[in-house]
């Protein structure tokens, strides 16, 4: 390739093994190479090795163009960006072109004249992959002139040409697309007379500029993407543009809670300090994603519009950025992640969530709330045993001795600013706690055991064993029924003010 990028002529050029290939043709003879030699391709993507990607390597040995279908969060415009990994990293270019004309089968007029005028003497440059990627996103102001082109004025009184010469015409983003990949995001939301300006460039392979008989055979992949709920809630794919697209390829969020995690933990944007001092256990790692699969299922939250892996990546990091905090309030020189830390991540739900009537009628911190309960509820049953069950068991209730410990009158405030010591020293105050941990998992750090004590307490609130209070700026514990007997009404405008 590096005694290619010395070839400045057309000449010099032809005496090489280069050949014209279409740009789809391009990619399918990199794909075909990079699954030959077992190359891992689409960095970054996890969780559609079995899915997505093999679709989408039928559609590029296909040479189709391509519509990526599904919800937010979902990768598609990642996956449209990735594609110019198969590119060929440079290819030549009649230096000067607007439209990168191949020097072989120029399609412009300033291309065909540089040909005509200059022969094998015509100059030639090279083009990175990267220079050959168009992205834009559909709106409703996007006109046929941004995508297609139109007559520029200017350009003909400067040149001096009239209307009926080509060269007054100004390319849209499409024509200078050519050799490339061209990416329309969100295609439901182009109006739909836009949208038939696309049916001869998808089919005929040409474009069409007022009343220019002009036919420029473009040579482009096409990635159109698109979220079903745009089908309902803004616009529509007209049918025949839709039917002109060859492959249509579902994505999906992650399936597993593993998945799901690897991608947070990949894209979380985190800090050199925060990830050296702030301490991050598995268990509140996945409890952040497990927030998302409790809001996919929820009643509260519209399912059509989905809920957006940019959910647990925001608030992972929003999670850290709390610990943080409370780590330099303190003057401490690391922390680890809490329980309580999880107020931190509630205005990173909020506005990634999209609630139906009933979800109005909560308000959405606490349909948050609900949420990050429903999480711990479940993340419960992993790690110990079902305190339903084991009320119920005659072996004995594991959690007898907490409970009679909040019953006795005793309550338990975990302010979210609490030093270490202080931390400790609360959980520490309630009798079986501790012992209830190490029975359980005898073999963890201090961190660890302090982590479950408090996830403890707030796993038996969920199951009704305990009652669990907002405050300002943490939580506090206390007997259930006692709780419900003296329940004042101050308390319930706390609670009131929390959600």
């Amino acid at each position: 390739m590096s005694e290619l990028l010395n070839i400045k002529t057309l000449g010099q050029l032809k005496k090489t093994s280069y050949k014209s290939r279409s740009v789809k043709e391009e990619l399918r003879a990199n794909l075909i190479n990079q699954l030959k030699n077992k190359e891992e391709g689409f960095e970054g993507i996890i969780g559609y090795e079995d899915t997505v990607i093999p679709d989408l390597h039928t559609a590029i040995l296909s040479r189709h163009n391509t519509l990526l279908l599904g919800l937010r969060g979902q990768a598609k415009t990642r996956i449209a960006r990735l594609l110019v990994s198969l590119l060929d990293e440079y290819v030549p270019y009649i230096e000067g072109s607007e439209l990168y004309d191949d020097p072989l089968a120029p399609i412009s007029w300033f291309g065909r004249n540089e040909l005509a005028t200059k022969g094998d003497d015509t100059p030639i440059a090279w083009v990175h992959r990267s220079d050959r990627y168009t992205e834009k996103l559909a709106t409703p102001d996007v006109t046929v002139a941004d995508l297609i082109g139109d007559v520029d004025p200017i350009k003909a009184a400067t040149l001096k040409l009239t209307y009926a010469d080509e060269r007054v015409i100004h390319f849209g983003l499409i024509p200078r697309a050519h050799r490339g990949i061209f990416v329309i995001n969100e295609l439901p939301d182009l109006q739909a007379r836009i949208q038939v300006s696309l049916f001869n460039i998808l089919q005929e392979k040409d474009i069409q500029i007022r009343g220019f008989k002009l036919r420029l055979p473009l040579d482009i992949q096409f990635v159109f993407t698109a979220n079903p709920e745009d089908y309902t809630n803004r616009g529509s794919i007209v049918t025949p543009l839709k039917d002109r697209i060859e492959s249509q390829i579902l994505t999906h969020y992650p399936r597993t809670l593993d998945i799901s995690r690897r991608i947070t933990q990949q894209e979380a944007n985190l800090t050199a300090d925060q990830l050296a001092n702030v301490e991050s256990d598995g268990l509140v790692k996945d409890l952040v994603e497990q927030i998302a699969f409790e809001a996919r299922d929820s009643e509260y939250i519209d399912k059509k519009s989905g809920v957006s892996a940019r959910l647990t990546i925001s608030a992972y990091e929003n999670l850290i950025s709390n610990a943080e905090r409370r780590m330099l309030i303190n003057g401490e020189k690391n922390t680890f992640v809490r329980i309580s830390d999880f107020l931190g991540v509630i205005p990173a739900i909020t506005g990634k969530i999209e609630l139906v009537y009933e979800g109005e009628l909560e308000g959405p911190a606490k349909v948050a709330n609900i949420l990050v309960g429903k999480a711990i509820k479940t993340m419960m049953l992993q790690f110990f045993p079902d305190p339903e069950k084991a009320k119920k068991s005659k072996k004995g209730n594991p959690y007898s001795e907490i409970v009679s410990w909040f019953s006795e009158g005793n309550t338990l405030e975990l302010i979210d600013d609490l030093s270490l010591a202080e931390y400790k020293k609360a959980l520490n105050s309630v009798t079986g706690l501790k012992e209830l941990v190490k029975q359980f998992h005898p073999r963890l750090a201090e961190n660890q055991q302090l982590l479950l004590m408090e996830f403890v307490l707030h796993g038996l609130a969920e199951f009704s064993q305990l009652n669990k209070g907002f405050l300002n700026k943490g939580f506090t514990f206390a007997d259930m029924f006692d709780s419900l007997f003296n329940l004042q009404a101050d308390d319930e405008d706390l609670e009131d003010d929390r959600y």
